[in-house]
């Protein structure tokens, strides 16, 4: 039984709510049922200095969790980010990235800010799948002033946690499962089902072939429904 009494290839209760800074030039609260994410796109009319004169654009991110986001006190990250905060943003950007044509975006750059308010695992890839609905808007946006000729949006791009727990395969891990689990992986897909990402670890024992064909089914499940939910959201947009 799982630590939710959800079934084995069930989601979390999934609610992604456009607009939630009016602020940013695209935004959005993503609810994965306790991991809560805010993430949101700002735009700048410039390109980090290793880009200038490619005529092309960037899409970068940050990832942060706020002090009491988790059950204890996480110190704020106030000089370097740790090595598993720099994963995470590393992670976000590449994933972004893979479904933007950046020649589109001519000496323009976009950076997702995803910031966890509250945490009860798959923060990582919240982020991905929330960060893709604030991108989407602030290219939609660009797209609609006529600062870009073209949306180089190319496709959704959605991630989703999946593990071996007690010996099953689980869908969408939450913090106990994934505390108690045999292995752990974090899949990052595109709607036609390209793979950007896989990240796997046997926590303590290896895993086989069966065991991870079991798992990645599982995953582009999961990630079907999060880009239903992500289309959804960008149309009340």
């Amino acid at each position: 039984m799982r630590n939710s009494n959800r079934k084995a290839d069930e989601l979390r209760k999934v609610e992604i709510i456009p607009n939630y800074n009016p602020y940013a030039e695209g935004s959005c609260l993503i609810k994965c049922g306790n991991t809560h994410v805010v993430c949101t796109a700002s735009v700048q009319d410039k390109v980090p200095a290793w880009l200038k004169g490619q005529n092309k654009g960037w899409i970068t991110a940050e990832y942060g969790m706020l002090p009491r986001s988790t059950q204890v006190r996480v110190p704020r990250e106030t000089t370097k980010p740790s090595g598993r905060t720099q994963e995470i943003q590393r992670l976000v950007g590449r994933a972004l990235r893979a479904v933007v044509d950046l020649n589109a975006m001519k000496d323009i750059s976009i950076c997702i800010d995803c910031d966890v308010i509250q945490a009860d695992g798959g923060t990582r890839t919240a982020s991905i799948t929330g960060g893709y609905v604030a991108l989407a808007m602030a290219l939609a946006k660009l797209h609609k002033e006529g600062k870009l000729l073209v949306n180089p949006l190319k496709e959704a791009v959605a991630a989703v946690s999946c593990a071996l727990y007690h010996g099953e395969p689980i869908l969408d891990v939450d913090y106990v499962e994934d505390s108690n689990a045999q292995a752990d992986m974090n899949f990052v897909l595109t709607e036609s089902g390209k793979i950007v990402e896989i990240q796997g670890t046997a926590e303590g024992m290896p895993f086989d072939d069966d065991q991870f064909k079991a798992l990645y089914a599982l995953a582009k499940k999961g990630i079907a429904e999060l880009i239903e939910a992500q289309k959804q959201a960008l149309g009340k947009n």
